[in-house]
């Protein structure tokens, strides 16, 4: 089977392996032409990027790299990089990377015109209706691990250095306009990212699936995602050139920030403040707590879960 596609979930996913090279038109068809270039300091290094900047220029598509993103953006990524926006009259982001580059990119284009500081646009409530959607640039996401699902998400993942929390600034238009899921992308992940960005997929599947809400639509792309990571991700982790395993690790991820609209759990309620204090792998941390969260929920889940083991 050809492992190709586009999809709306309701983002417009551009889905295949070599469609980087789809990149100028992807920018193009969202209205940017001037974009900023969001990644991270060690991806920027990369051939990859490299590649994709190409495909941009051939493209007439002029970029200018920003690359002040932590593993765990804080505040400060943001505001450099809405300085460098505005410096650069940039019109539109690529948010180009994993979890922490693409929130940081999603977050830089959402505050590229707002006047309120960012944390009164946290997502509690209809605080999201505070912000000026006239002030929301254009967004085009390429992951590069197959994980957070940041690619298809409204939201940002920031952390506030004052109070060592992290924080989820939220608006529908930071949903992307276009996503690029390269499956070559992810082929030079080293293993252990391989396998904590899996199972941050996963956990997203996982506590989707076992929320207390109705939602059979969220449900039932959260059970065929968990499909997914099983029987991939140790394939991706042993051989990370197994082109199929990536692809099927990408589209586990995107499914799984897709069906969380449902629910997350308390998998993430605890991960979150341990990544703010100890600055730790956001996926790996999830893969810690989820076995005790599972035994904590046991009464809760048990019947859900005898039904996806089934």
């Amino acid at each position: 089977m050809k492992l190709t596609g586009n999809w709306n979930y309701p983002t417009s996913v551009r889905f295949g392996a070599g469609r980087i090279a789809e990149l100028a038109d992807a920018v193009k068809s969202a209205g940017i032409t001037r974009p900023l270039f969001v990644t991270d300091p060690t991806l920027a290094k990369l051939p990859i990027v490299a590649r994709a900047l190409e495909v941009l220029e051939a493209g007439g598509v002029p970029a200018k790299v920003f690359t002040d993103v932590k593993p765990n953006p804080v505040a400060s990524n943001v505001e450099a990089g809405v300085a460098a926006l505005k410096a650069g009259n940039h019109d539109g982001v690529i948010a180009f990377g994993g979890g922490s580059a693409l929130d940081a990119g999603k977050v830089i284009a959402f505050m590229a015109g707002q006047t309120r500081p960012m944390w009164d646009f946290e997502d509690i409530g209809d605080w999201w209706t505070r912000a000026d959607p006239k002030g929301i640039l254009p967004i085009v996401a390429v992951p590069t691990t197959a994980g957070t699902g940041s690619e298809v998400g409204r939201a940002g993942v920031i952390t506030d250095e004052t109070t060592h929390t992290k924080k989820v600034i939220f608006h529908p238009l930071m949903m992307p306009k276009v996503t690029i899921c390269d499956p070559e992308l992810t082929v030079g992940m080293p293993k252990s990212i391989t396998v904590g960005t899996g199972m941050d997929a996963l956990a997203h599947c996982l506590e989707a699936y076992c929320g207390p809400f109705y939602h059979p639509m969220a449900d039932g792309i959260a059970i065929e995602g968990i499909r997914l990571v099983k029987e991939n991700l140790v394939r991706a982790a042993t051989n990370g050139q197994d082109l199929e395993a990536r692809a099927h690790m990408m589209s586990a991820a995107a499914m799984g920030a897709t069906a969380f609209q449902k629910a997350l759990g308390a998998i993430h309620s605890l991960s979150h403040p341990v990544g703010s204090l100890y600055d730790t792998h956001h996926g790996m941390t999830n893969a810690v707590f989820m076995p005790y969260v599972l035994s904590f929920n046991r009464p809760a889940i048990e019947e859900k879960i005898v039904r996806l083991a089934a």
